[in-house]
């Protein structure tokens, strides 16, 4: 299995949605390495630039609601490719949550008010977040202040991570 958790990006803002998770105009590409330069270039958020804010993230925080839009699967792969490993936020469009799981990626549903106690604590920090799927453990720590939080994720969806998205999993059970 992958090794989840790293250096956290914070978005803070509801709603991102695929088309600004990786633009329309780029999915005539044919490979996901691609799509790489492109992650969150239309996002508009005060102070986000996305060449300078992206490199050496591993985990989004993020609002309610991330990745609404499409269907599309270049969203979590625009992800992938960029070595972004899970993404935590009150709630996902449906299927957008599905294709993390599909591509062996994390979508950690957190309660808002947990989110929202992680980005007073630690937006604007140099924040990393451990992530143990098999406890169902986040660490934070930044600058010396650490936390634990509780996370789930459902028997399937932790199979698919585990496998590293469908594809192992469909290999190893069929």
């Amino acid at each position: 299995m992958k090794n989840f958790g790293g250096q956290a990006l914070f978005l803070d803002r509801a709603d991102i949605n695929t088309d600004e998770i990786i633009p329309a105009k780029y999915l005539t590409e044919i490979t996901k390495q691609a799509l790489k330069p492109y992650l969150l270039e239309d996002l508009t958020l005060a102070g986000f630039d996305h060449r300078r804010d992206i490199p050496g993230k591993k985990v989004i925080v993020s609002r309610a609601n991330f990745g609404c839009g499409s269907s599309r699967e270049h969203a979590p792969w625009a992800l992938e490719v960029n070595d972004i490993t899970a993404v935590i936020a009150p709630g996902f469009a449906r299927i957008f949550r599905q294709n993390m799981y599909n591509c062996g990626m994390l979508a950690i549903e957190l309660p808002a008010d947990t989110v929202d106690a992680l980005f007073k604590s630690y937006a604007g920090r140099q924040t990393t977040v451990a992530v143990d799927i098999t406890s169902g453990i986040l660490e934070i720590d930044a600058e010396g202040k650490k936390e634990t939080i509780a996370f789930k994720v459902a028997g399937f969806d932790a199979a698919l991570v585990a496998a590293g998205g469908w594809v192992g999993y469909a290999d190893a059970h069929y």
